[in-house]
């Protein structure tokens, strides 16, 4: 499902999604609702493209007063929260959308909040100075604290938008998971719990006898710092292995450089020694959890064989639970 929010210039944007509802032979269609300024866009089952946005709407109301508007009253409906730029996010969404409609489901309904200024403090978080090669924690922390009033601002807004459960897609948010969460009278699902479960569920076996099951975790320095990962991991059992020192100063930070310089190929080739380095030490699969490095090799790739995205098994997660929610209901 491709989406296109180029037609969206304000400063936080607000994506509504609503399943069609079938009754008497029609399909009712729910709009999408930016603010500020208001928009309506629609968007239906059948067809992946939004229309232009129009100005003075039904829902102008709603827009110019977003914490008191109610946009979905599903059991089974989702917030989501923005990440580190609107492409990973929508990437996140498309992966929802994906896992939600398979074996002809509908799909779920879900609210995205984006906020261009929230991407570039998470930003300045995930790819700031490194804090991993110096054994310090400095970058994450500092300045932290007005990043996460934004997060638990956008996990409130949700809340009273009418999600029934929160997810971030975005590696460093969930760092702050905790703080974020605290107070929610909604679930808030942990990305590095998500993943770990599934693992678990896997039954994987050790591929060294007598050795422990062991995941590799590749990510950025900040990430890898924050122990986004690693704990929950731990709690499931599992060995973690990370990169070493040297493999982040000569494979891992070089290859996020070359990318950014636009050499793909030079990123793709340190990428895949990371790739190695890590499963030479024996780890069953590895968790890449970079938005930088996810996409960055083909997917015909044979080393992706032994890779797994926390994106997939979030929105999986995220699809689990609003079925289950359905079935109490």
């Amino acid at each position: 499902m491709m989406m296109s929010l180029n037609s969206l210039n304000c400063s936080t944007c607000t994506l509504t999604r609503m399943s069609s509802h079938h009754s008497n032979n029609k399909t009712r269609k729910s709009p999408i609702l930016a603010t500020p300024p208001s928009f309506i866009i629609s968007q239906t089952e059948e067809s992946s493209n939004f229309a232009h946005s129009v100005e003075n709407s039904p829902l102008d109301t709603a827009s110019k007063g977003p914490d008191s508007a109610v946009l979905l009253t599903q059991e089974n409906a989702v917030g989501i929260i923005g990440g580190l730029s609107t492409g990973t996010t929508l990437n996140f969404v498309r992966k929802l959308v994906t896992w939600s409609s398979k074996d002809g489901g509908n799909g779920l309904p879900f609210v995205l909040c984006s906020d261009p200024v929230l991407n570039k403090e998470l930003s300045f978080h995930e790819r700031g100075p490194s804090s991993l090669l110096a054994g310090k924690n400095e970058n994450l922390q500092k300045d932290h604290a007005s990043t996460v009033e934004n997060l638990r601002h956008k996990r409130i807004f949700l809340e009273k938008s009418g999600a029934r459960c929160i997810v971030m897609p975005c590696h460093i948010s969930n760092s702050w998971h905790d703080e974020v969460a605290k107070g929610s009278s909604v679930p808030v699902l942990h990305m590095g719990e998500c993943v770990a479960k599934e693992l678990k569920e896997l039954s994987l076996r050790p591929l060294e006898a007598g050795s422990t099951l062991r995941i590799g975790v590749l990510a950025s320095d900040a990430t890898l710092s924050a122990g986004v990962y690693q704990e929950k991991l731990q709690n499931e059992g599992f060995e973690v292995v990370l990169p070493d020192k040297a493999t982040m100063e000569h494979t891992v930070i070089p290859a996020v450089e070359a990318l950014n310089r636009k050499d793909i190929e030079g990123a793709q080739n340190l990428l895949r020694i990371a790739l190695q380095v890590l499963l030479v030490r024996a780890v069953n699969t590895i968790i890449i959890a970079s938005d930088d490095m996810r996409d960055l090799l083909p997917p015909d790739d044979p080393l992706l064989k032994k890779c797994v995205d926390p994106m997939d098994a979030l929105a999986r997660s995220t699809v689990e639970f609003a079925k289950s929610v359905e079935r109490n209901a």
